[in-house]
């Protein structure tokens, strides 16, 4: 099935043929040489920008039926005056275009691209890549495919990708003379059809027929059809003189585009002209309605309607339902009028505004993404501040997904302004209302911010708060020596303020650090005394999660009797505690347990009930990791097919999350499912691949029990692979003094001891 990819934008009703860019466009989609496909569209001035962008998207509407897979568009922000868009950012925009779930993302950089170039290769597919800055924005977007058309736009010439990467490159300057006038004719036509053609040349001279300014231009001689053009050209006459007593540099093309800029900003109505120049200091190009009420200080009902007039204006696009974002270099005009205009302490009230809009708003939403974290102590919102409410889990996470780009700009701008008090708050909260497959990366980034404000701040539960969530994200990314660090940290700073719960959670992230190493009798008792502690501060929460942690414990080392009876018993406490997360976790362990004590039907049923419970989270994170589990039940009871259409999925989403280890572990669970078909060669190379990923892992324990499987599948053909793969097997091993260990040693010994004899 055809993916449901991003549609190209449709906005391109204004644009004018021409024809000379055009046949050069085709010619190049004619010249198939059995290579990838990649056109540079350069401008020849640095403020051209909205006419490359008109004829890649023209040209692209036209040749859209070449292309039966679908377009894949992105905006990259070069040019912005905020974070451009990387090359990661792009990958999971397009990825879940073609059908990646958004939440299962590869957070690894490289394994984004890789899987962005997989899904391309048997498509034929056109993506433009709009507003590029540097060729490191864009290499990574560049599919492998030779049926795939990839057009990139930008103000720089890009030579990389020329010499690299063979990119056609078609420099595009202003629009031809009487284009520029039919440009603004087929605007204004309806309006005000008597005006001179002298006249609108001399309108188009002044745009210096640059496509983005003429639009601004005649929209706005279009919306004064009873004005004479002459009286309208005058006006911009002195806008320019404004300008040029403004302006510190001399590109003619500059000055037009902000001429015009000025020109329509000065139309505005006052109230609309301070909304516009507000929505400069917005910490993201693109922004809901409710953030920019906040930063006005206005009503949502009377925000909306000043929007309203900025988009018809064309100094703003709607995107969406009460979504919004600027064209870069109107962002940038905002911003300079906002420095210009706005007293310094009306730019700091109305940026704390919409800051602490940001700050409240996913204080609300954690409460249903992260409802177990404790909220920090926020002030009241400021006054003129309106923050949402969300009625629902999938409300908050769909906002948390929609604004996840503001929510980080808003850290990077908190921390390039101050105070530390509100960085660190921003970081904290946020840490708690990021959608459930957040990448890790953004958390670590945000994460730092934070640590550092509050470090500054001198605010040491701030600190450990922060370091904590740092050691959470490292754990996510497998940097298991990173976060043990950062546990440790936190723990000495809790037991310094005398915070008794948060030693407690500090003892349990610590003991999962230790679990996640196989180190299981440092696990256990840190898990003990964490549940300790929780039962003193009366916190049946926490007591349930590390009850569900000691008893993984106690299944990673073997001990089923007293594995079963704690799981048991953390399954009666988050069901009574509505703890879903927790009741699906300990669901997965319950299979497993099942599974080895013989009962079959109630380890499938404990497995779907997990698995179940992490597709209503729409979390893949968990439902990758629960989907193991169920493909063990399922080779367990004969349903080898489903076994390993279960093992697949939980691989692909693992890899799409980063998370190599879980992936391994897929493979491993396939690999015995092949096994069990007879099908050596396949059990071989998924033996081989899960060997290998954990070996690089540093993780002995699983590469130790993938050669003992891939032992047992080479026995029949190459006993000497299979004695060679036991022996490395028994060296890993050692060390491991846990009864599930000793009982693996011992069955490979045995059957290393049976190899050589034969």
């Amino acid at each position: 099935m055809n993916p449901t990819p991003r549609q190209l934008p449709a906005d391109v009703r204004q644009f004018v043929n021409r024809t000379d860019e055009l046949d050069q466009l085709n010619a190049v989609l004619a010249d198939d040489d059995g290579h990838p496909l990649v056109i540079s569209v350069c401008v020849i001035a640095g403020t051209a920008g909205a006419g490359k962008t008109s004829l890649a998207l023209h040209w692209a509407h036209q040749v859209q039926d070449r292309f039966p897979d679908g377009q894949l568009y992105v905006n990259l922000r070069g040019y912005d005056p905020g974070e451009p868009v990387t090359a990661q950012e792009a990958l999971h925009r397009f990825l879940p275009a073609m059908g990646v779930p958004s939440g299962a993302l590869p957070q690894d950089p490289d394994a984004a691209a890789a899987l962005y170039r997989s899904l391309l290769a048997d498509r034929r597919m056109l993506i433009v890549l709009d507003n590029a800055a540097t060729v490191a924005q864009v290499r990574p977007l560049l599919p492998g495919s030779k049926d795939c058309l990839v057009v990139v736009t930008s103000r720089s010439r890009l030579a990389g990708l020329a010499v690299r990467d063979g990119a056609r490159r078609l420099t595009l300057g202003t629009l031809p003379q009487p284009e520029a006038v039919a440009l603004l004719r087929t605007v204004t036509a309806g309006y005000r059809p008597q005006d001179d053609i002298g006249k609108l040349t001399e309108l188009a001279g002044l745009c210096a027929q640059l496509p983005l300014a003429l639009r601004i231009a005649a929209e706005r001689a279009a919306s004064h059809p009873h004005m004479r053009l002459d009286d309208l050209i005058a006006d911009l006459r002195d806008e320019s003189a404004l300008w040029d007593a403004l302006s510190t540099g001399d590109d003619e093309e500059a000055e037009a585009v902000r001429t015009v800029f000025a020109w329509s900003y000065r139309a505005l109505p006052d109230q609309a002209a301070r909304l516009f120049r507000l929505l400069g200091l917005h910490p993201g190009p693109e922004f809901g309605l409710d953030a920019a009420a906040a930063l006005a200080a206005l009503t949502a009902g009377r925000t909306r309607q000043l929007l309203d007039s900025l988009v018809g204006a064309h100094l703003l696009e709607q995107t969406a339902p009460d979504r919004y974002q600027f064209h870069d270099l109107l962002r940038a005009y905002a911003t300079d009028q906002a420095q210009h205009e706005e007293a310094p302490v009306e730019r700091e009230a109305a940026f704390h505004r919409v800051l602490d809009w940001y700050l409240h708003t996913a204080d609300a939403a954690q409460s249903w993404i992260s409802p177990a974290a404790p909220h920090l102590a926020l002030a009241a919102p400021m006054e003129g501040v309106r923050p949402l409410g969300f009625p629902d889990y999938d409300a908050a996470v769909d906002w948390a997904e929609r604004d996840h780009t503001n929510m980080l700009q808003a850290v990077r701008s908190a921390a390039a302004i101050g105070p530390d008090r509100l960085v660190w708050q921003l970081s904290t909260v946020l840490a708690n209302a990021f959608f459930p497959s957040a990448p890790a990366a953004d958390r670590l980034a945000v994460g730092r911010l934070g640590l550092e404000a509050a470090h500054r701040a001198g605010d040491r539960d701030a600190e450990a708060g922060l370091l904590t969530e740092m050691g959470m994200s490292y754990t996510r990314i497998n940097r298991l020596a990173e976060s043990h660090e950062s546990h440790r940290r936190a723990l000495l700073i809790r037991r310094e303020l005398g915070d008794r719960l948060g030693e407690a959670h500090a003892l349990n992230l610590i003991g999962l650090v230790h679990l996640r190493n196989r180190q299981l009798t440092q696990a256990a008792d840190h898990f003990e005394q964490a549940i300790a502690v929780f039962h003193e501060q009366d916190s049946a929460h926490w007591a349930a999660t590390v009850l569900s942690n000691l008893a993984s414990t106690h299944y990673r080392a073997g001990r089923l009797p007293e594995a079963a009876a704690v799981t048991r018993q953390a399954l009666e406490a988050h069901r009574s505690l509505e703890n879903q997360r927790g009741e699906g976790n300990i669901l997965r362990l319950l299979s497993q347990i099942e599974r080895e004590q013989g009962e079959t039907e109630q380890a499938l049923g404990s497995a779907r009930a997990a698995v179940d419970i992490a597709l209503a989270l729409r979390d893949h994170r968990l439902e990758g990791y629960w989907l193991l589990p169920l493909g063990d039940a399922q080779r367990a009871s004969g349903a080898l097919a489903d076994a390993l259409e279960s093992y697949q999925r939980s691989a692909t989403l693992q890899r799409r999350l980063g998370n190599r280890s879980r992936e391994a572990q897929a493979w491993h669970g396939a690999a015995l499912t092949y096994s069990r078909l007879d099908r050596d060669e396949e059990a071989a190379h998924f033996h081989r691949l899960a060997a290998t990923a954990h070996r690089e892992l540093g993780d002995t324990w699983d590469e130790a029990q993938a050669l003992d499987g891939l032992a047992a599948t080479r026995l029949g053909d190459d006993p000497a692979a299979a004695v060679n793969h036991w022996t490395e097997a028994l060296r890993l091993l050692d060390g491991y003094d846990d009864p599930r260990a000793a009982a693996l040693r011992d069955r490979v010994e045995r059957d290393l001891a049976a190899a050589r004899q034969a």
